[in-house]
């Protein structure tokens, strides 16, 4: 087997190509720079392979990359477009729209005042005539910003003063409730 050269630097060295990995987040681009600073450190292909975990190939690859496009043609990913989402981008951004402005209640499609998956499944299988399932409208919704919470009720016109009162009056019927519960469980042990 041939021993893999760097036969163009494009005026890299050891040196700066560690500095250079220190600075990559990506664990599989920082792989490839390592691998080809390796090689130019002597290691032999099979030596480096074992070291960043890949297959001789793969480092004989990233060393072709470097000689001929150098540290950028190294870190160029092409990514495959990827499967055709199931709704377009503006029908993503109505659904979006929806569950922020609106409840299923007013809309008439059902009793709940809060969005969830199963309604919103069936929702869009009505409005936009797709099958999609609960799981890839929920990641749909992450990738919108959005996370699932419990609904939570507050009052959107209620007078704070008023407020503040009825919640001292609810504290004082929770403290009675529960003096007088305490006493009905005593006189039920006597």
């Amino acid at each position: 087997m041939k021993r893999l050269k760097i036969t163009n630097d494009h005026g890299w060295t050891p040196r700066t190509l560690r500095k250079q990995e220190r600075k990559i987040k990506n664990t599989l681009l920082r792989q490839r720079v390592m691998a080809v600073r390796l090689v130019m450190e002597g290691y032999l292909g099979k030596e480096v392979a074992s070291m960043v975990n890949v297959c001789r190939q793969t480092v004989s690859h990233y060393v072709s990359l470097f000689n001929e496009g150098g540290l950028e043609l190294l870190l160029h990913r092409d990514f495959a477009p990827g499967r055709e989402p199931f709704l377009t981008e503006e029908q993503q951004e109505e659904i979006k729209h929806l569950v922020l402005t609106t409840t299923p209640a007013e809309l008439g499609w059902d009793i709940a005042s809060a969005w969830n998956t199963k309604i919103l499944q069936s929702y869009v299988a009505k409005q936009f005539g797709v099958s999609i399932s609960r799981e890839a409208l929920r990641k749909l919704l992450h990738r919108k910003g959005l996370s699932w919470t419990r609904p939570t009720y507050t009052l959107a016109k209620g007078n704070p003063d008023e407020q503040k009162q009825l919640e001292k009056q609810m504290d004082l019927i929770k403290k009675l409730d529960h003096q007088g519960h305490r006493r009905c469980r005593s006189s039920v042990h006597r």
